[in-house]
């Protein structure tokens, strides 16, 4: 069963702003997610519990790229974060922007709770 995709706050327009390649791989990713698999690129995000936050990475042209989604919602993957790293020291996600997450995962959940209850048929 395909689950609803949902973007938080500016995912959806940052990774819009990525180069077509990227954009069409992490898309693919989240696709997959969508239909209840795991891409090989997905790996869990460091500094949280658990298997359900994710994020996929992607080399080009010399910068990476990366979005952050979450599976823990029965019926939605929800897209939290989509940016460019900028740092070229550490692959450790910046302390500000895990604080960012996770105010969206706070977020996602208002939003996907809303969303069963305008449809409860969905919710099963």
């Amino acid at each position: 069963m395909e689950k609803l995709l949902l973007w938080i706050a500016s995912s959806k327009r940052d990774l819009k702003k990525f180069p077509k390649p990227v954009q069409y791989n992490l898309g693919r990713a989240l696709q997959t997610a969508q239909w209840g698999g795991k891409s090989n690129d997905a790996k869990p995000l460091k500094g949280f519990k658990g298997a359900s936050m994710l994020e996929v990475v992607e080399d080009y042209d010399g910068d990476t790229y990366r979005a952050v989604y979450t599976v823990k919602f029965r019926r939605a993957v929800c897209v939290l974060h989509a940016f460019q790293k900028k740092s070229k020291t550490s692959i450790k996600t910046p302390k500000a922007v895990i604080n960012l997450i996770e105010e969206r995962l706070a977020y996602a959940s208002e939003v996907y709770e809303e969303w069963c209850q305008e449809n409860p048929e969905e919710r099963n």
